[in-house]
């Protein structure tokens, strides 16, 4: 996560650098260029290049500086860059061997948080040729470290930009390094090369780098939460769609199945009733009529009317055995629906439980946002009351102080370096004596920090429960693989015992057809009955009647209609069917 941008100041934030249009003053504007150069490409080390420039510039009035470093125009993009960044809540420094007349006025224009610059040393109005500052002897990266250590973040999460050979310390050690119409010696070692004089160019590998970032430190937590929130909740309505689809064209094959199965036991129950009183019923002379309800038989007769009753014991037991076979599958396939039925009703309470737990994932996932942004709120709070209660500037002088200290205590220095080294570590102790903390304000701030960690607590709590919810639904979802599976594989088995069950129906209805040829051939063997001579012409007309009922009853039964025993015996009478 970036925390920290770091600018070089001379071609980065300004366009241009600032001693060589100090020098136009001193008219030494080439001789300091050309030291300029040599220092950029790494041919001369910077303290001795710092040092020899100023040299130069030995009785420049202070006053004319200062109007050259009003006039010094911001690179391109300059404004946009650090206000956006600020924006996002990332700290902005410059750390520059530029020096502060340049500086503090740069980050007034853009409110820069931190500078880190060098001074001239004045006397009288006018330079003396001297240069002080942490930048003179001391490399960026070392401003970098303590910067770093004192706002308690690392170096990963800085993003440094620089263009010069002694900006190659901080972009090396920097999480991001990028070179801005760099040297090629800096080029070799950035991660990211920016050719235009468009800051608005690096914002944008700055901002790409924040956009990775914060999805590489979402928690896991975060991540399913956020990530899955909408996939999950559609694969759960498809997934229940598909269910309840399913499940009713599941119970459209069913009762169509059922009143198969119904059709088929009427018939073959109708069909041996028929078979078994007509053995009883002596045939009619009247030939039978062609049954349109079964298969048409190519049975071939035997040739002894002994053969023919073998023929028929034969076929009577095949057509018991195939009955038989017949019902075993409905019986299979009533058993296989029944589960299939009592697993897609399971399946659908899965799916509830699974909703139910992305609801209550969701839910808390508002509340873990809610937190997040009080926190968030609160710590921006802090920051803007420390800034106004003038600790940042404390610290900032203090660390400053201890420079000039270090300085004075390690080196051997001329009387008059370590006088104006002395003199500016008292300038600053009185500035420092000057800034009163605001013992409201760092009440107040106390209390911010107080309510940032409860709220903070609250969204490492959340989380975990949101967690758990998610870790739930995942458990109900694949139990609701797993029966999805086995419903369907009931299923298999009862479209297969349902088909099983008719092939057998349809063996059934061939059989039948063999044994009603049979049934003809014994018939006709049989004496006929005497006609009634006295019969009224009354009765006559009840027997049309009757005989157009049977075929009404026949009718009936062919379209799967129940048939009495009395129908049957009408039928047998009449020799219909």
């Amino acid at each position: 996560m970036i925390k920290l941008v770091v600018f070089d100041l001379d071609n980065v934030i300004i366009d241009g650098e600032a001693i060589d249009e100090i020098g136009k003053l001193a008219n030494v504007e080439e001789d300091i260029a050309a030291i300029t150069e040599k220092a950029m490409q790494g041919e001369i080390d910077f303290e001795t290049s710092i040092k020899d420039r100023v040299q130069l510039l030995e009785g420049t009035s202070i006053e004319d500086v200062e109007k050259v470093a009003d006039d010094l125009p911001l690179m391109p993009g300059a404004c946009k860059t650090i206000k956006c960044l600020k924006d996002k809540d990332v700290d902005v420094a410059i750390i520059s061997g530029s020096f502060d007349v340049v500086a503090d006025k740069v980050k007034d224009k853009l409110g820069v948080d931190t500078v880190y610059t060098n001074s001239f040393t004045v006397e009288d109005g006018k330079l003396t040729g001297e240069v002080t500052g942490p930048l003179v002897s001391g490399t960026k990266l070392d401003v970098l470290k303590d910067h770093v250590e004192e706002a308690g973040i690392t170096l990963d999460e800085v993003v440094a930009v620089g263009d010069g050979a002694n900006d190659i310390s901080m972009i090396e050690a920097a999480g991001c390094g990028i070179a801005f119409n760099a040297k090629d010696s800096v080029k070799e070692i950035a991660d990211v090369v920016v050719e235009e004089k468009d800051l608005c160019k690096v914002l944008c590998e700055i901002l790409n780098q924040l956009t990775t970032d914060d999805a590489e430190t979402e928690t896991v937590e975060e991540v399913a939460q956020e990530a899955e929130a909408e996939e999950v909740a559609e694969e759960a309505e498809a997934v229940e769609e598909e269910a309840v689809e399913e499940s009713e064209a599941e119970e459209e094959v069913a009762e169509e199945a059922e009143a198969v199965e119904e059709e088929a036991a009427e018939e073959s129950e109708a069909e041996e009733k028929a078979e078994a009183e007509e053995a009883k019923e002596e045939p009619k002379s009247k030939p039978k009529k062609a049954d349109k309800g079964l298969p048409e038989s190519n049975f071939v007769l035997a040739d002894t009317m002994e053969g023919v009753r073998k023929q028929k014991d034969e076929k009577e037991a095949e057509i018991s055995k195939v009955a038989e076979e017949r019902e075993e599958y409905n019986k299979i396939a009533k058993e296989q629906r029944k589960i299939r039925d009592e697993l897609n009703a399971s399946l659908k309470e899965n799916l509830n439980k699974a909703i139910e737990y992305r609801n209550e994932r969701n839910e808390i996932n508002k509340q873990v946002e809610e937190a997040k942004k009080a926190r968030n709120e609160a710590n921006n709070k802090i920051k803007s009351l420390e800034w106004s209660s003038g600790k940042r500037d404390k610290i900032k002088i203090e660390n400053e102080i201890k420079k000039i200290d270090k300085i004075i205590e390690t080196r051997v220095l001329d009387i008059k370096k370590e006088n104006q080294l002395v003199k500016n570590a008292n300038d600053l102790r009185k500035q420092l004596m000057e800034i009163h903390e605001d013992e409201t304000v760092k009440s107040e701030a106390q209390e911010l920090k107080k309510l940032s960690e409860e709220e903070h607590e609250k969204v490492i709590t959340l989380s975990e429960q949101a967690q758990a919810a998610h870790e739930e639904m995942l458990t109900y979802f694949r139990k609701t693989d797993d029966i999805r599976t086995a419903a369907d594989e009931a299923h298999k088995k009862f479209i297969e015992a349902r088909k099983n069950a008719s092939a057998k129906h349809e063996e059934f209805k061939a059989i039948l057809s063999d044994i009603h040829v049979i049934n003809k051939k014994l018939g006709s063997n049989k004496p006929k009955k005497r006609k009634n001579d006295n019969k009224s012409s009354g009765g006559s007309n009840k027997n049309r009647e009757e005989k157009e009922r049977a075929e009404e009853i026949f009718a009936k039964f062919k379209q799967g209609g129940k048939v009495s025993t009395e129908e049957i015996l009408l039928l047998q009478k009449y020799n219909i069917g």
